[in-house]
């Protein structure tokens, strides 16, 4: 098919970015974007909005979705593509990963109080607990406003983190799995990061992905918008030995990350590999 400008990885106010749907597509059209997909963390309801949006002129959208996972070997980012969002594997994937989340949300609250003696009005909190994705952004936003930490980077880096979790993740092989029951093609998110500021390369990263083709994976991420040209390179050559599809995303968060919609670092005179032809063939024909 033509090539287009697109961006495949990107999260609204739904999770943890501060653009609403609604704004998420104005922006995307706006950005000349041909093909583009929602992918908050957690939740799929951001995607059935924007289906619901769209209009015969606009963008090729492709609904999506990001697992925050982890296993005995750390943490991945599972992003999920093309599902039935009607079907029960990827919603009991869902209902897990929201479960989690709120008790993370509860525990988080509770450590800073116990901690630091950092503590919300009531209204603060119910607001919290009404958001479908709650996550550690949230909370710093609400450090800064009431004047707990200087800027959101302080309020996670410095007292956020402190707190840390093992069990309280969706395990990537549930997450793959519960993809490809409903349809979609799980893709590894920015695969060449881990917990913090772990880099992930050579014979870890080759281990890593042999794991996860074996619970199925079926994508790479090859083209995002952290990569430096080497970085990038070298996932390329791991998609064409394992024969996966290749995706580009900027990671766009709105305010809350410094990110440009659209900044996938792949450039649109660029040819596209024959992973990602073939992936996005794959998603709209």
């Amino acid at each position: 098919m033509e090539q287009k400008k697109i961006d495949l990885h990107m999260h609204s106010s739904v999770s943890d970015g501060t653009d609403a749907p609604k704004e998420i597509l104005e922006k995307v059209r706006n950005a000349g974007i041909g093909i583009f997909a929602l992918t908050d963390h957690d939740d799929i309801m951001g995607c059935m909005m924007i289906e619901n949006m769209l209009g015969a002129d606009d963008p090729v959208f492709i609904p999506g979705v990001e697992f925050s996972c982890r296993d005995e070997d750390g943490k991945y980012h599972i992003l999920g593509y093309g599902y039935d969002s009607a079907t029960r594997p990827i919603l009991d994937v869902l209902d897990e990963g929201h479960l989690y989340r709120m008790d993370k949300l509860n525990k988080r609250l509770d450590f800073i109080a116990s901690e630091f003696g950092f503590t919300f009005p009531d209204k603060e909190v119910d607001k919290l607990h009404a958001l479908s994705s709650p996550g550690k952004p949230h909370i710093a936003n609400l450090m800064v406003k009431y004047g707990y930490a200087a800027d959101k980077k302080d309020a996670i880096d410095n007292y956020l983190n402190k707190k840390s979790f093992s069990g309280d993740y969706v395990r990537p092989e549930d997450a793959i799995k519960g993809i490809l029951g409903s349809g979609g093609i799980p893709v590894l998110a920015h695969p060449a990061y881990g917990s913090g500021d772990q880099l992930i390369l050579g014979a870890e990263m080759d281990a890593r992905l042999k794991k996860l083709i074996g619970f199925g994976l079926q994508g790479m991420e090859t083209f995002y918008s952290g990569f430096t040209p080497k970085i990038e390179e070298e996932m390329i050559g791991f998609a064409e030995k394992y024969d996966l599809y290749m995706t580009a995303g900027s990671d766009y968060h709105g305010k809350n990350k410094l990110i440009p919609l659209g900044d996938t670092n792949l450039s649109e005179d660029r040819k596209w590999p024959e992973g990602l032809a073939r992936f996005i063939k794959k998603m709209v024909g």
